[in-house]
């Protein structure tokens, strides 16, 4: 088995229709006898309806994204997303001053159909056509191609050797897709989910560090710097995921505390792209979440880095009990304060 997992195929489109499914239906064919394995088939439009895009894709395997919605527009457009339940969307935040009436849609949709919540993100200077859901924002027509390269780890017993198995795998892809005109270009992102060979911290404890120990090395540095300069066609946000309860050894690394908010900050404004699937009790004071917002707001206009906040709510668990997500994606955990 190669590891070459492609996590997602994701077309762009002002006018979303059967031709577009088509079309990605052969992307994900020619990959498959390519040796790759496709996770999932997406696509992304500026058309703000999430139950009409859900009508005019026709396929409900499919992951489906809106892209950044006004700020207003996306509260009055809640209750559709609780009946379009799948269809993500973020809402940007780079540059409108944030206070409490900017944490509406969050604890909105935790009140109301908090699965949702897994499909809804803030965004600071968010960059166009990553194939990554709920970031994703259309800028113009095409596909893009996301991996989960943690796979290629698997064997793995250097981190150079992991690097330099990546680079092939993107100038593979290049080379099968690049003469398509309708080629956006790859997210060279690490994005890493459950356990063993599919998740980040894994590797890392297999190169001989702890988590906590390798937060103060250069390893994450060299990891995105050389996903920015060896990507021959590089699109979207081409960094470092750290999604808390995705990787659920990074899950468990949180429910020993050593995950903390901060930690997540502190990675996030060297190597990676923000705050992921980060578990928030009910009863979290709404004031802690804008200073959390503000800081990411700061940091991403003071570097010019795409950043991001998703907090994740079963509805149900506050701080200091267990979630109960009933999310195939998501490891349950005992909630800490924020």
């Amino acid at each position: 088995m190669s590891n070459e997992v492609v996590r997602s195929v994701c077309y762009f489109t002002d006018n979303p229709n059967q031709q577009t499914v088509d079309k990605v239906n052969e992307l994900e064919a020619k990959l498959v006898e390519k040796g790759y394995e496709v996770q999932t088939k997406r696509v992304c439009t500026p058309i703000a309806d999430p139950i009409e895009l859900q009508e005019r894709v026709g396929d409900k395997t499919w992951l489906l994204c809106v892209g950044t919605l006004p700020f207003e527009q996306a509260v009055a457009s809640l209750p559709k997303f609780y009946q379009a339940d799948g269809v993500s969307f973020n809402v940007d935040l780079t540059s409108i001053p944030i206070d409490i009436p900017h944490t509406a849609p969050l604890f909105k949709i935790i009140k109301n159909r908090p699965g949702v919540t897994f499909n809804f993100t803030y965004v600071f200077n968010n960059k166009p056509s990553s194939p990554y859901f709920p970031s994703a924002n259309y800028a113009r027509n095409g596909f893009s191609i996301g991996l989960q390269p943690t796979d290629l780890a698997e064997d793995c017993s250097t981190l150079e050797e992991w690097l330099e198995k990546m680079k092939a795998s993107w100038l593979r892809l290049d080379e099968m897709l690049g003469s398509d005109p309708d080629f956006l270009g790859i997210d060279s992102s690490i994005a890493p989910i459950f356990e063993g060979k599919g998740s980040l911290i894994n590797f890392i404890r297999r190169l001989e560090m702890s988590f906590s120990g390798s937060v103060t090395t250069n390893t994450y540095v060299r990891i995105t710097q050389f996903m920015k300069e060896q990507n021959p066609k590089p699109v979207g946000l081409c960094g470092l995921m750290m999604p808390c309860l995705e990787d659920f050894e990074l899950a468990d690394e949180y429910e020993g505390g050593n995950f903390s908010i901060e930690r997540n900050v502190f990675l996030s404004l060297h190597s990676g792209l923000g705050i992921d699937t980060y578990p928030i009790g009910i009863d979290e004071d709404p004031k802690r979440v804008v200073e959390i917002l503000r800081l990411v707001q700061a940091l991403s206009q003071k570097y010019t880095k795409p950043l991001s906040v998703r907090f994740v709510s079963d509805g149900k668990a506050e701080i200091g009990q267990r979630t109960d997500f009933q999310n195939q994606y998501l490891k349950d955990v005992i909630v800490r304060p924020l």
